[in-house]
């Protein structure tokens, strides 16, 4: 056991670090097993010595990040614990100060990990961007963002989200209703997205006026869709086929973000996932960015990382035999 003194010069900058009864440190506490001790604008940390310097890079960062006027809450602490523990020379202010959009109640939209700010930068650089890896490390709920700040700054006129009617265990013939009230739940977490980002009247106003467009991935055969921001999300339940289609829709002054876990296909076991063939089809082609993500990028509960290595751990050993 040893200990390491930070001292802050600003004692408003220093409280905002500490959260609200002390909750961002308490949250050091817990994500990098120290003790942590606060006496005015000092904090003094105890404990193994890596689990210190990743504690106190981790608080000093923070506390710029508040001096550059960024709100610090408990869970970026948790965030910025993570990151730093992955790649210890990264600077939060890159990442956290990346701002991709305010919602319509004024949370501002940033990157969470250094995966997602290299997915972020993909979108803005490349035509066509896939995004891979598990649920919870906001692969759609970050190409929402960016479709919708495109939409707002006028580099394109409208967003097409889609995705593939497949679901676990049921088909849409199987479900109540006629065909719009078939479809939504599938569509429904797009919806969320919109409602989260814009508001729920904003987003129906643009839905009612076409400039956003939710629609099963059936809806985009024999279109091209120009000028616009097209969201294809669950891509691992595409086929071959219909992933090709999608992929060949694209046409001038548009973007296009694929979004899918490859560990979530609900297609039957004798079908190619299109996203799996166009991962190992697309891969070298250039103006085309795979981003991957694993456990470490979960920016939901912790316990969702710890679920995700465990069923990761499990399925490899039954791959093995």
């Amino acid at each position: 056991m040893t200990s390491k003194q930070l001292t802050f010069t600003s004692n408003n900058t220093a409280r905002l670090l500490y959260g609200d009864l002390n909750h961002n440190l308490h949250e050091i506490e817990k994500t990098t097993r120290v003790t942590v001790k606060a006496r005015g604008t000092t904090l003094t940390i105890q404990g193994e010595e890596h689990n210190i310097e990743i504690a106190a890079q981790t608080l000093g960062q923070l506390y710029r990040l508040i001096e550059a006027g960024y709100p610090v809450y408990p869970q970026d602490v948790a965030y910025g614990v993570h990151i730093l523990e992955k790649e210890p020379r990264a600077d939060l202010q890159d990442i956290f100060l990346d701002q991709v959009y305010i919602t319509s109640n004024q949370r501002v939209v940033s990157p969470k990990s250094l995966s997602q700010k290299t997915y972020i930068d993909a979108i803005r650089n490349h035509d066509i961007s896939f995004a891979i890896g598990p649920a919870g490390t906001g692969k759609t709920y970050l190409a929402v963002a960016m479709g919708i700040a495109a939409l707002t700054s006028h580099q394109v006129k409208r967003i097409i989200l889609t995705r593939p009617a497949v679901e676990a265990g049921e088909r849409l013939g199987f479900l109540p209703g006629d065909l719009s009230e078939k479809i939504n739940p599938y569509l429904r977490p797009l919806l969320d997205a919109l409602f989260d980002m814009l508001g729920k009247q904003r987003a129906e106003e643009f839905i009612e006026q076409g400039i956003i467009e939710i629609a099963p991935l059936a809806f985009m055969r024999g279109r091209t869709l120009n000028n616009g921001f097209i969201i294809l999300d669950e891509a691992q339940n595409t086929s071959y086929e219909q992933m090709k289609m999608f992929l060949t829709r694209l046409g001038f002054n548009s973007k296009a973000v694929i979004t899918g876990d490859i560990s979530q296909i609900d297609l039957p076991s004798h079908q190619q996932s299109g996203l799996v063939a166009a991962s190992r089809i697309l891969k070298k082609v250039e103006g085309i960015h795979f981003s991957t993500f694993d456990h470490t990028d979960v920016v939901r509960h912790p316990l969702v990382q710890s679920i995700i290595k465990a069923y990761e751990k499990t399925e490899t050993k039954k791959s093995r035999g």
